[in-house]
């Protein structure tokens, strides 16, 4: 048996290890974030008094990388005590490191860079309904679940319920499940304008000059009771990508259009 990703699997539960990541990837991808696109951030005093440990971020998704890279650079420069801003990155010298982020395994296995991005703390997972391309069914792997609870029990997870950067994408009922079970603080995030400034892999341009937007919102009010059903549907409306944004969104747009 390749003991490999063992080993890899072992250092990114390393502090050092991660902090270091952050900072070398920090440092590439910030110039690409506050220099040649812009960034709004808003609603970071929501995290000011959020607990170390079982606090799950669930957000829509654009791209691969860059949006779980930005959640990573806005959580340092928290922790440096600036608000809705970035600023200089000195907080890269001290990088926040108490954090996870749930990501399907075959694109942490994509390239070299995904792998030394997977040391920062990836919690890879085997995607239930898509595998290389193509549309598959199978069960959702205990496991997975297994390593997810395991890292909200001692840490922050980031996680993105659809699970795709496909907009208005249905959610997966995983990531209400986890909530059934470990009771955590849920804090919604809407991105958006990552889709227009990066490639899909988010680590190319695509336009310069674009608007990055990121907005934490208030932990959600959940009872922890309810059905996965209705977990689910909280959370989609939180992170706006519920059938009734979308079609808010569709209105928009053909009012845009007519004008």
């Amino acid at each position: 048996m390749n003991s490999q990703p063992n080993l890899l699997d072992r250092l990114k539960h390393f502090s050092p290890v991660r902090k270091m990541v952050y900072a070398m990837v920090g440092i590439v991808s910030y110039p690409g974030l506050a220099l040649v696109n812009r960034i709004n951030i808003s609603g970071t005093e929501n995290l000011q008094n959020l607990p170390r440990q079982n606090v799950l971020f669930v957000s829509n998704h654009q791209t691969y990388f860059a949006d779980v890279i930005t959640f990573l650079h806005i959580f340092c420069a928290v922790k440096w005590r600036k608000e809705n801003k970035l600023g200089i990155p000195y907080y890269l010298l001290n990088p926040f490191s108490n954090v996870y982020f749930v990501a399907a395994e075959e694109t942490m296995k994509g390239s070299w860079i995904s792998r030394l991005f997977a040391l920062a703390g990836a919690l890879t997972v085997k995607r239930t309904w898509r595998a290389e391309g193509r549309e598959v069914q199978r069960s959702l792997d205990l496991q997975d679940t297994s390593k997810i609870n395991e890292a909200l029990h001692r840490s922050w997870v980031i996680t993105f319920p659809q699970g795709t950067t496909k907009p208005f994408a249905p959610g997966r009922k995983g990531t209400a499940h986890i909530i059934k079970e470990n009771k955590p603080v849920v804090v919604p995030v809407v991105i958006n304008g990552f889709w227009r400034a990066f490639n899909k892999k988010g680590l190319q341009f695509k336009k310069k000059g674009s608007l990055l937007t990121v907005r934490f919102k208030e932990p959600l009010d959940i009872d922890y009771n309810d059905t996965v059903d209705n977990i689910l549907e909280k959370v989609m409306d939180a992170i706006e990508q519920s059938k009734k944004f979308m079609l808010k969104s569709r209105h928009h747009l053909m009012t845009k259009l007519d004008k």
